[in-house]
């Protein structure tokens, strides 16, 4: 994992994004002079033991996923968003959201197998910008099997045409990738897409089938199998309401896929992990 490269990689930034700004803002003597260095931006965490303040370069994505939501939900009449709690299958608990556009991220990320964590208002993260302290809340962190892990904002794109918006998501991304952190601004994804996800998350929860019954599905599966084809081969078996669920939780766990791009049905074709 990379480290924090230094005050230079913000500054750079700065230069190269908000050039004329800065510029305008050194000549009044309100931003940082050429060659002066900005302090190294901070992680604030919540933890069991209370408020914990690192430098981002001291930060591992182990401690963020073992830390509790930077802010909490509250619920308030009138109020212009939704937020809640989605039950996670790669947590096995509740990750907190704060709008309908994070709530369409968390299936997501919940369904791609290489995601292995998922922490949700995850942290403060604190830097100076354009000669100001910045504060910034990101909407979650993902961490992947092979211990990468990727900061995630979620904005519509219509609030991105707003330049205030775009610049205060554009420097977390700079500090997340000088840390080795990937980042994404997610304003949404296909349709139909979705709609299969949030359909198959109903599959997500263990426990709602016989034991044994996904392997013995899964089993029965031949090259060619269609949705309805292999739940009526497995039919025999058991009733036909468990058996189509069983295929239908094999999809979300990616033991069995199909292409998600196209509305899900009985002649959906499928194919056996690799």
């Amino acid at each position: 994992m990379r480290r924090w490269d230094g005050p230079g990689v913000l500054a750079a930034y700065l230069s190269d994004i908000d050039g004329e700004l800065v510029a305008q803002k050194r000549a009044s003597g309100s931003a940082c002079a050429d060659g002066e260095d900005l302090p190294e931006p901070v992680v604030l965490l919540r933890t069991a033991e209370g408020e914990v303040e690192r430098p981002i370069r001291n930060v591992t994505a182990a401690q963020v996923m073992a830390a509790v939501p930077w802010r909490t939900v509250r619920s308030v009449r009138g109020q212009p968003h939704f937020p809640g709690w989605y039950w996670s299958a790669t947590t096995g608990g509740h990750v907190v959201y704060e709008s309908r556009l994070e709530l369409a991220r968390l299936p997501v990320a919940d369904f791609d197998t290489q995601v292995v964590g998922i922490a949700a208002q995850p942290f403060l993260l604190r830097a100076t910008v354009g000669g100001r302290v910045r504060r910034h809340v990101p909407d979650l962190l993902l961490v992947h099997a092979d211990g990468a892990a990727r900061l995630v904002n979620v904005k519509p794109v219509s609030r991105l045409e707003d330049p205030l918006v775009a610049e205060a998501l554009r420097w977390p991304g700079v500090v997340a990738r000088s840390h080795g952190w990937a980042y994404e601004i997610w304003s949404g994804t296909e349709a139909v897409y979705l709609a299969n996800l949030r359909f198959l998350a109903g599959y997500r929860r263990p426990g709602l089938l016989p034991d044994g019954l996904t392997d013995a599905v899964v089993a029965a599966f031949r090259p060619g199998d269609t949705i309805g084809s292999l739940v009526g081969r497995a039919t025999r078996e058991s009733p036909a309401g468990q058996v189509k669920a069983a295929a239908l939780t094999l999809l979300w766990q990616g033991r069995l896929s199909t292409d998600l791009h196209r509305r899900l049905s009985d002649d959906s074709a499928l194919e056996a992990a690799l």
